[in-house]
């Protein structure tokens, strides 16, 4: 099959910067799928005006995919089947993620694109002894079935370093749409800016944070490099993020506002400490302090607390909440309480759970 390209509208939507929420997985306490509260999950992010989901990322348990679990197409087809009823508007980007090797991966790119997913967020992780070369052979064949978000994933989690050089042939991929960036470092976030600038596509690529501890930084921040002796300038519009599948509402709001500052000469300091909050929020939720271990089961408490999932569990039943995690949780909500949507859930729970 031949990749069905961005409609005009949606690939100006993603260029102009969409809230994305990195889509999680509900479960019951025997760890098999809860479809009342996967689906209730959707409609809360349509609800919030976010701009699409990704499904079947990190966020979603990498382990939908074993074969005695067998979860990835059910859990696709449930987001894409709440989005189309909800028969929306606006624009509304669906990611299906991507992973594994040449078979694999174009499989998954297979089976998105055959459910209506408008675009794949491409993995590199597990893939250590693959060349860039070979990668960058792998990203082409994906990006001839679904059009591609190329995935920088931080170490921590099974991500790897690239060269400069990579993101620049990255690139110049037709069908690559956007690129995710979250290896939660500023040289390499650099490395990605730059070399989009430096690519003949730099205007067909829509640049995303997924810097979960650089959310705010990243999109007020214009990118300026000289290219060729001239200069060539690019933002991150949007963010595909883990920490945006909580407190939804108030990303999407934050996001209007961060656009409303685009073009001012000077920004208020206000930000800057705006900036750390939400670096603060998410240091609860993705437990830096054990490695990230408990980053899933905390993106999972902040939900369970809202109603929107019934428990932690994860398809890991390693994965739990580190020490202290939930204790730093309270800590967060009690701190900056402006920065929850409970309200906003809690006016609308009741619909999303029985609809």
């Amino acid at each position: 099959m031949s990749a069905k390209p961005l409609s005009p509208e949606l690939s100006r939507a993603l260029h102009e910067g969409l809230v994305i929420p990195a889509h999680p997985l509900a479960l019951n306490e025997q760890r098999r799928l809860d479809e009342r509260h996967q689906r209730a999950l959707t409609r809360y992010y349509v609800a919030s005006g976010a701009g699409g989901i990704a499904v079947g990322v990190h966020s979603t348990q990498f382990e939908i995919r074993d074969k005695q679990i067998n979860l990835y197409e059910p859990v696709l087809r449930l987001a894409a089947e709440e989005v189309d009823r909800a028969r929306l508007a606006r624009p509304f980007i669906k990611v299906a993620g991507l992973c594994g090797p040449a078979g694999q991966v174009l499989d998954e790119a297979e089976t998105a694109a055959s459910i209506g997913y408008d675009a794949g967020l491409l993995s590199m992780g597990g893939l250590d002894n693959w060349s860039e070369t070979d990668l960058l052979k792998r990203t082409e064949r994906v990006a001839a079935v679904i059009p591609v978000i190329g995935f920088y994933m931080q170490p921590s989690v099974g991500g790897r370093t690239f060269t400069y050089y990579f993101w620049k042939s990255f690139a110049e991929i037709p069908n690559v749409v956007a690129i995710k960036m979250a290896p939660f470092n500023r040289y390499q976030t650099l490395d990605v800016v730059r070399a989009v600038c430096s690519s003949r596509r730099r205007d067909e690529i829509a640049l995303y944070t997924g810097n979960d501890d650089n959310i705010v930084a990243d999109l007020l921040t214009s990118y300026r490099f000289m290219i060729d002796g001239s200069p060539v300038e690019k933002r991150i519009v949007g963010g595909l993020l883990g920490h945006w599948a909580v407190w939804t509402r108030k990303a999407v709001e934050l996001l209007e506002e961060i656009k409303q500052q685009r073009g001012n000469e000077s920004i208020s300091r206000e930000w800057l400490t705006r900036s750390v909050q939400v670096t603060d929020t998410n240091a609860a939720f993705f437990d830096p302090a054990h490695h990230f271990a408990g980053c899933i089961p905390g993106i999972h408490e902040v939900l369970r607390r809202q109603g929107l999932m019934e428990g932690t569990w994860c398809l890991n039943p390693q994965e739990e909440l580190s020490p202290g995690q939930a204790d730093e949780i309270d800590r967060v909500y009690q701190e900056y309480p402006q920065l929850n949507d409970d309200d906003f859930v809690r006016t609308h729970l009741k619909e999303w759970l029985d609809q």
